[in-house]
């Protein structure tokens, strides 16, 4: 009798020791790194952001009297004659939408970007008809983001003497509330120097009109 040399089929569900051996450390580094990545790193990170830059990490909110003003970081729309105007917005529905960030897109020769630039140019001159120099880009052109919280200096000056008039301040003092709140280019070196808008309003609000003699 001749002895068969078959061996018996394998059994199809089970698993092969080789695969056994990878699944057990794959498991293992997947829950370390999820506990790694998806709770102790932010963890860590929120904890730095919270003791070191409390004031940035949690929006660079500006209050005043335990009232919420706004943010450093984004602008507001300002229309009074004794305020300095921000840079226009182009984020809808509402100016300065942080949910709804980004520039208007219209090509450079857009008959509405020209009609935008024109209307903008014309209410600048109809609150402050002495002034007579050109109007800086920035006050008439919309950013990339619609969210700039500063203007040029050249922007500020240009509107500091109309600021004057309707406060009844000497332009002076408000030429000298602009240089002190004109923030120059970071490390030294990068941007250009800018005024913050929503900071230099809030500090005009706090100075007082000299009293007559």
């Amino acid at each position: 009798m001749t002895e068969s040399l078959a061996h018996p089929a394998p059994d199809a569900g089970a698993t092969p020791p080789a695969r056994c051996g990878l699944l057990r450390p794959a498991l293992v580094l997947f829950v370390l790194f999820s506990v790694l990545t998806g709770l102790l790193y932010p963890l860590a990170v929120t904890g730095v952001a919270q003791t070191v830059f409390a004031h940035q990490a949690n929006g660079s909110l500006v209050r005043r009297d335990g009232r919420l003003l706004g943010s450093e970081l984004i602008g507001q729309t300002f229309t009074a004659p004794g305020h300095f105007w921000s840079r226009p917005s182009a984020t809808t529905p509402l100016p300065y939408d942080g949910l709804a960030s980004g520039g208007s897109n219209l090509a450079p020769g857009n008959p509405a970007l020209l009609d935008a630039v024109q209307a903008r140019v014309q209410a600048l001159r109809a609150a402050d008809p002495e002034n007579t120099r050109p109007v800086p880009v920035d006050l008439v052109t919309t950013s990339a983001s619609g969210l700039d919280p500063h203007i040029s200096v050249a922007a500020a000056n240009y509107q500091s003497g109309r600021v004057a008039r309707s406060r009844g301040l000497p332009p002076e003092q408000v030429q000298a509330l602009v240089q002190q709140h004109t923030e120059g280019p970071w490390l030294g070196f990068l941007g250009e120097p800018r005024v913050n808008v929503l900071a230099l309003n809030l500090a005009l609000d706090a100075t007082r009109r000299p009293a007559k003699p």
